[in-house]
């Protein structure tokens, strides 16, 4: 449910800047031999590809990538700082440890298949009368055999926390690896396959009894696959949200043992579960009964192994390597052991790293300037919502009083996390205190409830380059992280930076009345606040959006999935109307003076491009086609502009130009 949207970030905008200072739109990231009425996302990022060829330890690199490394780097000289004599117990201590753990090779290497041992011995030893114990230990932040847990705010009670029971267990992310028969998805299932087998090899298997093992833990994941729902029907909140008492719960599903379950999550009192997918849970119940002993063993063994193997010797890490990032997103080499290490504390021990990363790393007076800048979008999106030609009154109060309603988070939380009760031991493998962590994150989300919904709290660390839309709190989310060059440029002029910025926090509002964020109200509950009449019209606006974006091939004869993409397809398109409106009321929105002989509105759609400037390999196209809910870059920037006249106009794109798209075709949502 949980929307952490990629991309939005923010700052604000200056105006009046002399030439000579402005830095935002390079030409050198230009294709001056394509016509931007040709491919405009080729003519705006040709060169910045072309001086940027990929690094083969990426599957995909752009300018967005480049924030996050320059996040990483901040990150980086905050851990390696931290020096090594700290008070154990200590923040310090803790961060440190972590880090220089993961960055022992020698150690990992000295220590092989050590850590794993004792998880070996219970898991081959486990009675079939404690697999939903076992079970509910690796949903405690290890990993998803069968099916998942997760507590978030009830949808239909933004203030009250509830469980949701959702289907899982399968290795590659989507059912699609596990059914589909072209060539690509076969050549992942083979590797995946082999990478089961070889996993089991490397905790002492022989070949044969590896290579059967990896056939039951296939059969296990593809027969959750076959029931799982698609992705464009986990877009559909209507049928995710099937409520149910536990009493219920344990008569529809009497095979999986769900007292000892919640037991061994410390779940108390429970009344009332949120079951998300009840066709993929009845086979689990079937499969608790069904199930050959052996079969589940060697499944939960598995779902072990393949969690831990990162932080393993390199024999284990390698092999989940070449899983995970060669086969499935065509990366050639692994990263810098630092900087795995590094992601390590930086994502268990956030909010830990985050007070760090902000006292050296965020200027106070950046938190004022980007509340100007919200509020500008804001405004111009209320004067969008207040104008709508295919929306009535009666829900255009509704959508206006949404809007205003909108939390918005900047910069860093107001409360930090506490992590006393987490203990780092250097003394104890580096698995064993990742999973300490893991193990304290999940179990501080357990126990959230019985508690009311923590309002102020935050769903990415300051340090993260990324943003969200939270749909249950109606907020809008933008870390410290994001905030900074080359996103937003203080010396650039307005256009570049609503282009880029405004453009993405436009984007973060309009998931509020995507097709998703429309479903919930003001105080964030899945309220129908629609007439018939206009979500009906809503609804037609959006197929037609959709439409647009599943024309375009992505690679061979795949097509992207516009029905899958569509949430972030409207809020893109919603952000680059919003944006353009809010320049449009600057003072250089206003005239017509050229900057390095581009036009205001030029230099606009320009800095949009350049945000999704990158490179990609074939194989990270076709698996983001599958689990990931943007569109290509290429598509975020050609489809989305060719429903706006201002583009068509700011660069004299005719008929007769590849980049037309005529006004009978376009679509305006937002």
């Amino acid at each position: 449910m949980r929307n952490l949207i990629i991309l939005c970030m923010a700052l604000f905008a200056m105006t009046a800047v002399a030439a000579d200072n402005v830095k935002a739109v390079n030409r050198n990231n230009l294709d001056p031999t394509t016509s931007p009425g040709e491919n405009f996302y080729q003519y705006a990022c040709g060169g910045w590809k072309l001086a940027n060829p990929l690094d083969p330890q990426y599957a995909r690199f752009g300018t967005f990538d480049q924030l996050a490394e320059n996040s990483r780097n901040q990150v980086k000289d905050i851990i390696t700082n931290l020096g090594t004599n700290n008070r154990r117990g200590s923040i310090k201590q803790k961060v440190g440890d972590l880090y220089a753990q993961g960055m022992d090779s020698v150690r990992l290497n000295q220590e092989g298949m050590a850590p794993l041992t004792d998880a070996i011995n219970k898991y081959k030893a486990l009675p079939r009368n404690n697999f939903l114990g076992a079970i509910a230990e690796m949903h405690n932040g290890i990993n998803d055999p069968f099916f998942n847990s997760s507590v978030m705010a009830d949808m239909k009670n933004s203030n009250e926390n509830m469980l949701y029971l959702m289907q899982g267990g399968l290795g590659m992310g989507d059912r699609d690896y596990y059914l589909d028969k072209d060539a690509n998805t076969t050549k992942v299932r083979n590797a995946y396959v082999n990478y089961i087998q070889q996993l089991f090899q490397l905790i002492g298997y022989k070949k044969g009894k590896a290579k059967k093992a990896a056939k039951h833990v296939m059969a296990i994941e593809i027969a959750l696959a076959q029931v799982a729902m698609t992705r464009e029907d986990t877009r559909d909140y209507s049928k995710l949200y099937n409520v149910t008492s536990v009493a219920q719960l344990k008569a529809d599903y009497p095979n999986i043992n769900w007292d000892q379950y919640f037991n061994a999550l410390n779940i108390q009192g429970l009344d009332k579960v949120c079951v998300f997918q009840p066709k993929s849970l009845a086979l689990v119940n079937d499969m608790m009964k069904n199930l050959k002993e052996e079969d589940v063993r060697e499944y939960l063994l598995f779902k072990y192994i393949d969690a831990a193997s990162p932080y393993l010797s390199d024999a284990f890490a390698d092999a989940n390597f070449d899983m995970y990032s060669r086969a499935m997103s065509g990366k050639q080499v692994k990263m810098p052991r630092w900087k795995h290490s590094l992601d390590v504390p930086n994502t268990l021990l956030g909010e830990a790293v985050g007070q760090l990363y902000v006292e050296k790393y965020f200027p106070a007076e950046s938190k004022k300037k980007m509340q100007q800048l919200v509020d500008n979008l804001k405004r111009a999106l209320g004067e969008h919502i207040a104008t709508l030609s295919w929306m009535s009154p009666k829900t255009k109060v509704n959508a206006l009083v949404k809007l205003n309603s909108f939390t918005v988070k900047i910069g860093y939380p107001d409360k930090w996390r506490d992590y006393s009760a987490l203990d780092i031991d250097p003394a104890k493998s580096y698995w064993q205190n990742v999973l300490a962590a893991r193990r304290f994150q999940s179990e501080y989300e357990y126990a959230q409830l019985g508690k009311p919904v923590d309002k102020e709290r935050w769903y990415m660390t300051p340090q993260t380059v990324n943003a969200y839309y939270e749909p249950s709190s109606n907020e809008i989310c933008f870390p410290a992280g994001i905030l900074q060059a080359p996103y937003f440029d203080p010396n650039a002029d307005d256009a570049c930076n609503y282009g880029a910025i405004g453009v993405v926090i436009g984007h973060e509002m309009t998931h509020g009345f995507d097709d998703q964020g429309r479903n919930f109200d003001h105080n964030g509950n899945m309220v129908d606040w629609w007439t018939a009449e206009d979500a009906a019209k809503f609804q037609e606006l959006a197929d037609k959006l959709g439409a647009q974006y599943s024309a375009e091939i992505v690679a061979d004869d795949v097509h992207a999935n516009g029905q899958f993409t569509m949430g972030e397809n409207i809020a893109d398109h919603g952000g680059l109307r919003v944006a353009y409106s809010a320049f449009k009321n600057t003072e250089q929105g206003k005239g017509n003076t050229l900057i390095d002989g581009f036009t205001p509105d030029q230099r606009f759609f320009l800095s949009y491009a350049n945000v999704w400037a990158a490179n990609i390999t074939k194989e990270e196209m076709l698996r983001r086609t599958k689990v990931d809910p943007h569109s290509l870059g290429v598509n975020r920037v050609n489809v989305a502009i060719r429903n706006l006249e201002e583009f068509f106009n700011a660069f004299n794109v005719q008929p007769r130009m590849k980049m037309w798209r005529d006004p009978a075709d376009r679509v305006i949502i937002w």
